[in-house]
């Protein structure tokens, strides 16, 4: 069995430690180290190593993850937004529970089941022991990791005004606990920080520390959310330690990039979290508009699936095919009954 080191080797694209921010910082560090060695070394793990960045769009459900399978893409995203949307019809405000995401998860991984899938946890709903309960609901429910952030409730979404923090120490914390929970499961654990949103002057170095802490807490990744530009990208890649995690979000604050530019920065996991969301959304809207307007789509099905395409992505002959065979074996049964 392959091993892996929590405090991770050097990686591409940026050294992989870097300087905590005050001493201050580098001595509350200690007090969360996590013991360094993993068992088992986790599918994302393995996809990073292979691909060096890994691009992962969000789903909300089953058919969204159907969809980011069958176009070709190795892993995927729940996002927390996109799923208090889609369910809820409510922005991501802190609305959302955890075992909502659980729910939503089972179905996700069970329609993408050949593409690992990882889920957002926001806060982990509550204290340390809430966190464990959160992890062992993902992973029962075939996720293959989370972000834990570490905002005050109620959150919000990472490039939203108004968003607080809790004490570094309490999500180190709660990162450990979370380490504590996923055991040698296959399990990719992202420690998410927005830090960065709640001063002009010194938030960034703050994320910075934050996520180089919650790393030696025993997260496999570090997320810092929401940086203004390119140089602020630089910086995290340069001063952060092990795999690091990049949200690429559409009228957002980041600017956007490429894979390969973003792996030139040094970072590994590139997580598109609204695509979907907002492409479904522009879609919907057209259409509906014009339905509402003429009364009919008949001018517009170049703008839809077609009937025998949408049929092909959910497999609807292999239905007909499972159908087939229980059915003879039905006969069969009651030919010899007869």
């Amino acid at each position: 069995m392959s091993t892996i080191m929590t405090a991770r080797p050097t990686l591409s694209g940026g050294p992989s430690f870097g300087s905590p921010s005050s001493t201050a910082t580098s001595r509350r560090r200690t007090k969360f180290r996590h013991p360094a060695v993993r068992m088992q070394q986790t599918r994302f793990h393995t996809l990073i190593q292979e691909q060096g960045t890994v691009l992962m769009p969000g789903c909300y459900d089953a058919l969204s993850a159907a969809i980011v399978q069958k176009t070709g893409f190795s892993a995927g995203f729940i996002s927390g937004y996109a799923l208090s949307a889609s369910l809820l019809g409510k922005p991501d405000f802190g609305l959302l529970t955890p075992p909502e995401m659980a729910a939503a998860a089972r179905t996700v991984c069970s329609a993408a089941s050949l593409i690992p899938i990882i889920a957002d946890a926001d806060t982990g709903g509550g204290n340390a022991l809430n966190v464990q309960r959160t992890i062992k609901d993902l992973i029962a429910a075939g996720a293959a990791g989370c972000f834990l952030e570490d905002q005050a409730w109620p959150k919000r979404c990472g490039h939203m005004r108004g968003k607080q923090v809790i004490p570094a120490e309490e999500h180190a914390a709660k990162i450990a606990s979370a380490r504590d929970a996923i055991g040698d499961a296959d399990f990719f654990l992202v420690a998410r920080t927005d830090a960065r949103a709640t001063s002009a002057k010194t938030g960034l170095s703050d994320a910075i520390a934050r996520a180089n802490l919650y790393m030696e807490a025993g997260a496999d990744a570090s997320f810092v959310e929401a940086p203004r530009n390119d140089e602020e990208l630089k910086e995290i890649a340069r001063r952060t330690n092990g795999y690091r995690v990049c949200n690429m979000l559409e009228g957002g604050v980041t600017p956007l990039h490429t894979p390969e530019e973003l792996k030139a920065m040094g970072f590994h996991l590139i997580v598109h979290p609204l695509t979907s969301l907002y492409a479904s959304a522009r879609a919907l809207i057209d259409v509906l508009k014009t339905l509402k307007e003429k009364g009919t789509t008949r001018d517009e099905l170049d703008k839809m699936a077609t009937f025998k395409e949408f049929n092909e992505l959910v497999e609807l002959e292999s239905w007909f095919d499972l159908e087939s065979k229980y059915a003879g074996m039905k006969n069969v049964t009651t030919a010899v009954r007869t």
